[in-house]
């Protein structure tokens, strides 16, 4: 079974930057083959898309309206790896944070479409 792993969350003040990744783990699987999806979801909220790249034959990217200029999603085929590079962070931006993707290969991804497997979640913390 495809799993995510998520790493890179932490503690960061106003106005700073953290790069979260998201890799596969338990088989080699080439996530280019993969649309994949940040959540995140802060306490007593609700969870919600942030970012989604499609898969590498349609290359679309995606992103919801209070982090574009702000975040960006991108792939590392050497490394495997999707990234969610998080700038000028706010308060309102602390959540844990989830990678996700869908059982079907070569899917064009949207932050409301269904997702089959995700991470473990990490942990954004953005306080002075």
């Amino acid at each position: 079974q495809l799993q995510l792993v998520e790493s890179g969350g932490g503690l960061v003040q106003p106005g700073g930057s953290l790069r979260l990744s998201c890799a596969a783990s338990g088989f080699t699987l080439d996530l280019n083959y993969y649309a994949i999806a940040w959540f995140r979801q802060a306490p007593g909220k609700e969870r919600e898309g942030v970012s989604c790249i499609s898969s590498s034959s349609h290359g679309s990217i995606y992103y919801a309206d209070d982090v574009k200029g702000r975040f960006t999603i991108s792939r590392d085929n050497a490394k495997n790896t999707v990234y969610l590079q998080m700038d000028s962070l706010k308060p309102e931006d602390t959540a844990v944070y989830y990678c996700a993707t869908t059982r079907d290969i070569w899917r064009r991804c949207g932050l409301s479409s269904k997702y089959d497997y995700w991470g473990q979640g990490t942990q954004v913390t953005v306080s002075s």
